[in-house]
């Protein structure tokens, strides 16, 4: 069988979950990294024994023996850096957001089927346990239509520096960074409705930077359910962690992170029994692992990737559509 060669395009934080994720599988090899500053990648490609390391992304662009590539670069770099790649023959794992907008992302998308490429975008909570278990739960109808929905993605007395605050570099604040965790979160669990209208109130009031650091978003889906988002960095309190979901049904109340579930009085089930969950922390390396997985499956098989540059795609409009309403002050339909 053949092995498939993967590079890693950035060599931060979460390259360290990919390069791990993708070690676990016996026919994947790591054959390069691109990084900056050159010592970064020398060492990130020492720790991971990958044979290549640049600073220089066309190094591996014109490489004929790389399949796939992972890019992990700040925002900015995500569109072009895949369409360089995708007209190169490689396909692609995109880290969320998948572009700076969904302009860029309507690029991506045209270059991606003119090309036959593979891009899978990294919304990795679609693989975490939990979240199955609640979307199952959920598309079961034991806990009835869902009337709305509560979402988190909030750093408490936190939030990141450098690049990500950079409105340039980032395109967004809070909400391309954290908010868009908790929109893809409830969308996979609700089944993949499509946003109806989007109303925000979205600013900054925690820091020195031209990119907010709080919003709240509301969502109408074309099933009838209403979710809000709250995103944020540096809040004193946060009401859950992470892509922390709340799904308020006709017949029972399901919570993500932590997960439970109630029934209403009039319900016939009573109770239901929560499994265990083997994950070590709440952004646990299994979650990346079988994200991986399933990207180099899809790569061997053709097959669509899921979360691909449809969903990826969906979260940058609904992305598109706060920051507009924020600034204008009213509903945005889509």
């Amino acid at each position: 069988m053949k092995r498939i060669k993967i590079a890693l395009i950035g060599c931060g934080f979460i390259a360290d979950y990919h390069a791990r994720g993708l070690q676990l599988l016996d026919d994947v090899e790591i054959a390069a990294v691109v990084g900056l500053p050159l010592e970064s990648a020398k060492l990130f490609a020492e720790k991971y024994n990958i044979p290549d390391f640049t600073t220089d992304y066309s190094d591996v662009l014109v490489r004929k023996d790389i399949d796939g590539v992972i890019i992990g670069t700040p925002n900015k770099f995500h569109a072009p850096y895949a369409i360089e790649f995708m007209k190169n023959g490689k396909d692609v794992f995109l880290e969320k957001p998948m572009a700076m907008n969904s302009i860029e992302g309507e690029n991506v998308i045209n270059v991606a089927e003119e090309n036959n490429r593979i891009v899978m975008v990294g919304h990795m909570w679609r693989f975490d346990e939990e979240t199955k278990f609640i979307r199952d739960l959920v598309l079961s109808g034991k806990i009835g239509n869902i009337v709305k929905t509560k979402g988190y993605g909030i750093h408490e007395n936190w939030g990141p520096e450098g690049w990500f605050t950079k409105k340039e570099i980032a395109g967004g604040g809070a909400l391309a960074d954290m908010g868009v965790h908790a929109i893809d979160t409830v969308r996979f669990i609700l089944g993949d409705p499509k946003p109806k209208e989007v109303y925000a109130k979205i600013g900054t009031y925690y820091g020195d930077y031209d990119v907010d650091d709080t919003g709240i978003i509301m969502i109408t889906w074309d099933n009838g359910t209403t979710s809000i988002i709250e995103s944020g960095w540096w809040h004193p309190h946060m009401d859950g962690p992470e892509a922390s979901t709340q799904l308020f049904g006709t017949k029972g109340y399901a919570a993500l992170f932590p997960t439970k579930v109630k029934f209403t009085p009039n319900n016939d089930l009573q109770e239901i029994k929560i499994p265990k969950f083997n994950k070590t922390e709440h952004c646990d390396q299994s979650i990346y692992s079988n994200q991986m997985a399933h990207f180099i499956n899809c790569i061997k098989t053709r097959n669509t990737p899921s979360p691909g540059f449809k969903e990826g795609q969906t979260v940058l409009k609904i992305v598109d559509a706060a920051y507009k309403s924020a600034e204008i002050g009213s509903v945005i339909s889509l």
